[in-house]
């Protein structure tokens, strides 16, 4: 399975914040063997965000969208990924539901505020959309086709994507080794491993650490055994604390 990451935010591009999001989802879907191909950081326009969403929709088995949910002026999104699969916005019954909940639970605990929420807007999904409901916040997501838009609070994200995380699988494998040896050392031997083994071998020096991590991904599991056997003894091996 192979997936793309669309961050959507003007914070990101501008590095107001870091984005996290991304990272993790990378990290999260690699570890279930699924191959990140791309991970995108767009800004807060309906075109782009449509553009961007078509094309890897039609590219990659799955794209995340993270960011501008809501109902603030640069929340557009959602608008742009229903642009994306030419389907119109109309309020989800089962996000509308969640969300007078949520509003309801909000005034009991805090009844000295008075909360404006555009139940309808805030509830308003493409056509056919699949609604995610938004646990810890307000803002729904959805899975529109293989389009999976989850919210940009990292928080609100992280738990959104648990409620997908199993509809997210694939058959890439990694190892990793740690070596003193020295980078412009292993050239010859990391670019034989991959000839010889048909795996991806990667070198991450950390010279904080004062080693280099070598990554090698693959689908066989046992020619990754074999290769990371073979690369023992042909490296010096780190072994950390």
């Amino acid at each position: 399975m192979d997936v793309a990451l669309l961050t959507v935010g003007d914070e990101l591009l501008s590095g107001e914040t870091a984005n996290t999001n991304a990272a993790w989802l990378a990290s999260e879907l690699s570890a279930r063997g699924v191959g990140v191909k791309r991970v995108l950081v767009v800004p807060d326009e309906k075109d782009v965000i449509t553009e961007y969403v078509r094309g890897f929709s039609e590219s990659f088995d799955a794209v995340i969208v993270t960011g501008g949910l809501g109902r603030t002026p640069d929340d557009v999104t959602m608008e742009g990924v229903a642009r994306a699969f030419d389907r119109p916005l109309e309020p989800n019954d089962l996000a509308r539901v969640d969300i007078e909940q949520t509003v309801a639970e909000f005034a009991r605990h805090r009844p000295e505020l008075d909360i404006d929420v555009d139940i309808e807007g805030e509830a308003a999904l493409p056509s056919g959309a699949r609604a995610l409901v938004n646990e810890p916040g307000l803002s729904p997501g959805c899975v529109v086709e293989n389009a999976y838009v989850l919210p940009g609070i990292p928080e609100e994200m992280k738990a959104m994507f648990e409620s997908v995380a199993a509809e997210f699988s694939g058959t890439i494998r990694m190892r990793t080794l740690y070596t003193t040896d020295p980078e412009s050392n292993l050239i010859d031997t990391l670019t034989e491993t991959s000839d010889r083994f048909g795996v991806s071998v990667g070198c991450y020096p950390d010279n904080e650490a004062g080693h280099n991590r070598l990554k090698l991904t693959g689908t066989d599991e046992n020619e990754l055994d074999r290769a990371v056997a073979w690369l023992r003894d042909r490296v010096t091996i780190h072994q950390r604390g």
